[in-house]
């Protein structure tokens, strides 16, 4: 689908930039041009129709030209995000057996033995998969219409990475949940901040329908806010699209007052609840709507949304109602549906759900119940207006700035530094990334206690930075609950206490 939409782009929007990074500038037709190559190239190389093609490359034209090129082939795109530490990705590249690893030259470190991989430099726009030519050969495929085009990774209960499987369908129902009556239109984009890597579903299982709007995704290498709002003001974009961190993290950059950002008529963001007092600082200070979105990589990025005209209840309070094409119910422990007001977990269902995980089927039927219900996780209630609140999530996962974090994973990679006994991280709110994580550490005996730096540079080539834990708490011992298992209620009831009693543990706060 992805190849076919962004030939009518080329046709309909020619010229006009599909890309902003930096000095690098490169519009629709340029796209679908190279696109044709790389193609080329591939087939060339053997890949055809059904095979799994993994990626890791930053956001940016050579990422857009693989997409488009492999979805040409009929290829399946595995899309992992540069941002991983080495031993992340991988794991990652490892899970889905990819044909081909298509990778950016400070990312090939941590990649399994024996994969076949093509290195592409920045700004080469994948003349290493084309060999320079000029032209596409001629030699075609017919993909069929019905058929698995990516795997989006996201991360299971224990923080193995997972990846969710979509196809042609899923991003037609994507593509019409988002655009709803112009589902079938051309035009009417705009630049748009691209707020997260191209290998997330928000971007990844989207782009289709941003080819067809001619949009162009202004990308930053490393996201700053001031560097955001600059693009914001600079290309006067009407929607700014991110997560809570992000939109937290730009009302209080220094300068927002000296951007001019009376542009911005809409704010939509996604990665995790936000808070009220978010909400108003925002609509306040940009002078714009603010659109609450729930939904997850299962769920193809599509789900819920707070209106942009929802009176201050439903804005501040909810994540809003589900959007035309999707459904929503609570169910309590059996999987029976619950009535408004009762709080159980929340399922939802539509064309865009996923497939399932890639070679996982016992996961993918932990998930997706026979009736195509997707299993979330998150415990909510649904109000008599309709809307949905979130009550809070099944698992010890949190969010830190758009991001899942799983303390177990965590954990695992703290208890191999050589002074830790014992470990346990839970998150503690934070006014800018919703929640951060904490270390509370065991010391070995007869060694001394490490530094919260000492934490955070021995596992950065295990975890990405979002991972690390922003606080170190050293303990005599962990709580335990009676069960013998490890009391995490107990250590974020001591975080809270000693949130209004600073003087009750020593601590260390990470460097931003």
């Amino acid at each position: 689908m992805l190849g076919e939409v962004v030939r009518g782009a080329a046709e309909r929007h020619g010229t006009t930039a599909a890309i902003l990074r930096g000095a690098q500038v490169v519009s629709w037709e340029a796209i679908d041009r190279h696109a044709d190559l790389a193609a080329a190239g591939l087939l060339a190389a053997g890949v055809g129709p059904g095979q799994v093609v993994a990626s890791v490359l930053p956001s940016g034209a050579e990422w857009l030209v693989l997409a488009v090129a492999l979805d040409r082939v009929g290829a399946i795109h595995a899309a992992v995000s540069s941002h991983l530490a080495p031993d992340e990705r991988g794991a990652v590249v490892a899970s889905v057996e990819a044909g081909l690893t298509v990778v950016d030259p400070e990312c090939v470190t941590g990649l399994p033995l024996r994969t076949s991989v093509v290195v592409v430099e920045r700004d080469g726009l994948l003349e290493e998969l084309h060999g320079g030519q000029t032209a596409p050969s001629g030699r075609t495929v017919d993909p069929p219409t019905d058929r698995h085009t990516n795997v989006c990774f996201t991360s299971g209960t224990t923080g193995l990475a997972k990846g969710a499987t979509f196809g042609v369908a899923q991003l037609r129902a994507i593509t019409r949940i988002d655009l709803g009556s112009a589902a079938e239109s051309w035009g009417g984009g705009a630049p748009m901040l691209a707020s997260t890597h191209f290998a997330h579903v928000g971007m990844a299982l989207k782009l289709p329908w941003y080819a067809r709007t001619g949009s162009t995704l202004c990308v930053l290498d490393r996201w700053r806010a001031e560097d955001a709002l600059e693009l914001v003001a600079r290309h006067r974009m009407p929607t700014v699209g991110g997560v809570a961190a992000q939109v937290a993290l730009m009302l209080r950059c220094d300068r927002f007052d000296e951007f001019d950002l009376t542009c911005v008529e809409r704010l939509v963001v996604g990665g995790a609840p936000s808070s009220p007092r978010l909400v108003e600082e925002a609509r306040r200070r940009f002078g714009a709507r603010y659109s609450i979105r729930y939904s997850s990589t299962e769920s193809g990025g599509v789900g819920l949304a707070t209106a942009d005209d929802a009176d201050d209840h439903e804005a501040l309070h909810t994540v809003g109602r589900p959007r035309p094409g999707v459904e929503v119910r609570v169910v309590d422990e059996h999987g029976d549906p619950l009535p408004d007001g009762r709080t159980g977990e929340l399922q939802l269902r539509s064309p865009a759900v996923t497939s399932g995980y890639w070679g996982d089927p016992e996961a993918s039927a932990a998930t997706v119940t026979p009736e195509g219900w997707l299993r979330t996780g998150d415990l909510a209630h649904v109000e008599e207006s309709g809307c949905v609140v979130v009550d809070g999530r099944r698992t010890d996962m949190f969010i830190r700035g758009g991001y899942n974090v799983f303390p177990v994973e965590v954990e695992a990679v703290l208890e191999t530094h050589p002074g830790v006994a014992a470990v346990a991280v839970v998150p503690r709110p934070d006014d800018v990334l919703g929640e951060v994580p904490v270390a509370f550490v065991v010391t070995r005996p007869g060694t001394p206690p490490p530094t919260l730096g000492d934490l955070r540079a021995h596992a950065a080539g295990r975890l990405a930075r979002y991972k690390l834990p922003d606080e170190l708490v050293v303990v005599d011992e962990l709580p335990v609950t009676a069960g013998d298992k490890l009391d995490r209620r107990s250590l974020r009831r001591r975080l809270d206490h000693r949130r209004t009693d600073p003087e009750g543990d020593p601590t260390e706060e990470a460097t931003p």
